[in-house]
């Protein structure tokens, strides 16, 4: 794995590479502004691909995050790393969301798209995730939330103190708790979530995603809180050519579940072997 990084160009963002050889795939973190994470995915897939990992940007006082910025953030990346050839894009969570928002910016710049426990698009997918969360909250939990702000008042360590209590709700039995994020940054999660909300109230998303003419697949785990089925029935109507593959016993994160785990890398990798086999 080479080391964290710029390109000589000031205008890309950080990011890491692993591995060498064959196709380009781009494996692009959550949170939003929660880098670091998917590491072991990164490496995994280095056994076949070549992997770009980038982080996406930090908050400034000279702009307010947007989604537009993320996806010339990212647009930027594959201009210099890819040389013309089209990545495949794994997102997992608010990055799976991203995946879907620059392929519908670019529909010629990427040869397909994979959703790892993607994000809602719309008010009734949300409510059902908050009320399955609420729902798993012991007494203990929700005194451990209440305690965030008087715990942790720098609001980046509480971002990721908050996320990994999230990580407990949102999944069903982990093999390890995998790797930390580098460093969370609440004020770019806060701009970036609330525009792409404002996007998606506007009625932006998922509508533009009609322009995507790649295959995407979507793995989903039974037990996330992220409703799968509703998700991928709203995307379903803009992205008729939409896969869904699901396991039970899975949460949010299918990499790191005991009874998943290997189900989720074989057939990630398998389906990112076949399409780039044909390009």
């Amino acid at each position: 794995m080479a080391d964290m990084c710029s390109h000589e160009n000031q205008q890309l963002i950080k990011m890491r590479h692993y591995g060498e050889d064959g196709s380009t795939v781009l494996v692009l973190h959550g949170g939003p502004a929660a880098p670091g994470y998917m590491v072991p995915v990164a490496r995994h897939l280095s056994a076949h691909f070549r992997v770009i990992e980038p982080f996406q940007r930090h908050s400034s006082p000279d702009e307010v995050l947007t989604v537009q910025r993320h996806i010339d953030d990212l647009h930027a990346v594959i201009a210099a790393e890819c040389k013309g050839q089209k990545p495949m894009l794994v997102g997992h969570s608010w990055g799976a969301m991203l995946a879907l928002a620059y392929a519908a910016a670019y529909p010629n710049r990427a040869a397909g798209i994979v959703l790892v426990g993607c994000g809602s698009f719309d008010t009734a997918s949300r409510g059902r995730m908050q009320e399955t969360r609420d729902g798993r909250m012991d007494d203990d939990m929700r005194r451990l939330m209440d305690r965030l702000a008087e715990k942790y008042p720098d609001p980046n360590r509480r971002l990721g103190a908050m996320g990994r209590l999230i990580q407990e709700i949102d999944s069903y039995e982990l093999v390890s708790l995998g790797s930390k994020t580098v460093a969370c940054d609440a004020k770019a999660h806060e701009e970036t979530w609330q525009d792409m909300i404002r996007l998606q109230e506007s009625g932006v998303y998922p509508a533009a995603f009609e322009a995507i003419n790649t295959p995407v697949l979507m793995l989903h785990g039974d037990h996330d809180p992220h409703p799968g089925t509703m998700i991928r029935d709203s995307l379903k109507r803009y992205l008729p050519q939409l896969q869904y593959h699901s396991w039970p016993r899975c949460g949010h994160y299918p990499w790191l579940e005991k009874h998943a785990c290997d189900e989720f890398y074989s057939t990630l990798t398998q389906w990112l072997l076949d399409y780039t086999a044909t390009m």
